[in-house]
């Protein structure tokens, strides 16, 4: 009699970058607008060209490119001491309260998730710096988890425009397909630069967070 002992194998990296950052992963993204719904209500944007633009300078010039360098510096931290003392400079380059709030909610319900579910010791940390470490503790590619990371996060601001608007949700599938490849471009050059190029100059992206914290009627947490 023949006894099988089962064999696990190693998931494929691109599932569980999937599963990461699904909307399923509970993260609460949802509930974030990154400062989109005062600038939807300011009449700032109105279109799928609009929102395409506004998105674009949040990637390149804002959020996206910051986000993507802490991603690389944390996949480059050896120890929780050295993340410790990056997220304390991702904390600090937050431009308002809701944006430390936003970064920092969902880097703990993502640390607590992944903890869990794939046995790794994460701290609580903001979102991409959680992001990076997880990602060398799994040894995930770099590359491709920044892009994946930047495409998750305008894909959810996407779906805020997509009902705020509103648009059509083919009308916001086709903006996130325009902004596919900048995502990847961003990811990119954040990799070359390293924390030397932290910058953020998509100052009506950061104006319109600081604003969202005082509008009378709001959907969204920031």
């Amino acid at each position: 009699m023949t006894t099988r002992t089962a064999t696990i194998m190693p998931t494929d990296p691109i599932l569980i970058l999937n599963q990461w950052f699904s909307p399923a992963y509970p993260l609460g993204s949802f509930a974030y607008s990154h400062g989109l719904e005062t600038a939807i209500q300011d009449g700032r944007v109105t279109s799928a060209q609009g929102l395409e633009v506004w998105l674009s300078d949040v990637l390149e010039q804002g959020t996206g490119h910051t986000d993507a360098i802490f991603v690389h510096a944390a996949y480059a931290c050896e120890d929780e001491d050295t993340v410790r003392a990056l997220d304390a400079h991702a904390r600090a380059f937050a431009p308002s309260a809701e944006r430390l709030m936003e970064s920092l909610q969902q880097g703990d319900a993502f640390s607590r998730t992944t903890a869990a579910v794939w046995d790794a010791n994460l701290p609580a940390l903001s979102f991409p710096v959680a992001v990076g470490y997880a990602a060398r503790a799994l040894d995930l590619p770099i590359a491709l988890t920044t892009s994946l990371y930047l495409q998750a996060f305008i894909s959810n601001l996407v779906s805020c425009a997509v009902r705020l608007v509103p648009l059509g949700q083919t009308e916001g599938q086709g903006v996130l397909q325009h902004l596919s490849q900048l995502c990847t471009q961003v990811a990119a050059q954040a990799g070359e630069e390293g924390l030397h190029g932290l910058m953020s100059a998509a100052f009506a992206s950061d104006i319109a967070a600081m604003r969202h914290e005082t509008l009378n009627h709001r959907i969204f947490r920031t």
